[in-house]
């Protein structure tokens, strides 16, 4: 039914929806085409979990988990997936989502999503840890791609690659950040343009636009930092129609999660992707008519 939901909506954009923005929705009902939340914001709140239930009544929403951390060589975190299907059961959301990354070690969690050397050996153990969890989740999950700052001598695949053999090996669909291929390609100098040309356009099912803080390096240069507390930057929008153009048009998710303002300034970066994914798109479609 969620689904049916996004598919009828007239934009395609939605809006991560953080806790501080929990009764505003609740109170005010604003035009959004759908949210994304965190599970981990509301897992421990049962209060938060409440107005999400009751959100969710009225808006299709997504899953995005940052805490699962299928790449850690120890594991997934059993205990937390168990939470994360207990709350997907509560909401039906329209997509479960995760990240390329690992987060745990030893029972201790990091708070960070921390790199993975693309080897043969990590894609054994990923394509495990993702099997385990679309099983537990009795549904497909999506992988993101990462935000790189750094990359491994020991990688023997790129990280488009992996991520398609991933798709062939688990049957998972991916969830396209399109920001951390730009933020990627210029902090680690590959092509972002054939980076989305070479992925599986048909495992797309969701893309992500976010805010980054660019740095300055030792010796010159800036590196950018995958902050999500700003406006997206003007290339990044450049790219975005350029990844619409391959992909064709996706629900795409705009983050916010530091110094975040006003619901009303993210809304308006949702409306702005709509109005990219229509100009990509309109030429195609007079076309279509035409003929």
């Amino acid at each position: 039914m969620a689904s049916d939901r996004v598919r009828a909506e007239p934009t395609l954009s939605g809006v991560g929806l953080r806790l501080p923005h929990l009764t505003d929705v609740v109170a005010t009902r604003p035009s959004a085409a759908w949210f994304e939340i965190h599970p981990e914001n509301v897992l421990a709140n049962p209060h938060a979990a409440e107005l999400l239930v009751d959100i969710a009544a009225d808006y299709p929403v997504s899953v995005h988990s940052v805490g699962v951390s299928i790449g850690s060589a120890s594991g997934i975190d059993r205990p937390h997936l168990a939470r994360v299907r207990a709350l997907v059961d509560l909401i039906d959301p329209i997509f479960v989502s995760g990240h390329l990354a690992w987060s745990t070690h030893a029972g201790e969690y990091l708070n960070d999503l921390l790199p993975l050397p693309y080897t043969r050996e990590t894609l054994r153990i990923v394509s495990a840890h993702v099997d385990e969890v679309q099983d537990a989740l009795g549904r497909e999950y999506l992988v993101e791609n990462p935000s790189s700052y750094v990359g491994f001598h020991a990688s023997t695949m790129t990280e488009v690659e992996f991520l398609s053999e991933l798709v062939n090996r688990t049957g998972c669909r991916l969830l396209c950040d399109v920001s951390n291929i730009y933020l990627s390609a210029h902090n680690l100098g590959f092509d972002r343009d054939r980076y989305i040309a070479d992925l599986p356009a048909d495992a797309i099912a969701e893309l992500h636009l976010g805010g980054f803080t660019p740095e300055p390096e030792e010796g010159g240069g800036e590196v950018l930092i995958d902050t999500h507390g700003s406006r997206i930057a003007e290339p990044v929008w450049t790219f975005y129609a350029r990844a619409l153009e391959r992909f064709g048009p996706k629900p795409t998710l705009i983050e916010w999660d530091n110094d975040v303002p006003t619901l009303d300034v993210i809304l308006a970066e949702a409306a702005r992707a709509d109005a990219v994914s229509q100009s990509a798109f309109a030429p195609r479609q007079v076309h279509a008519l035409a003929s």
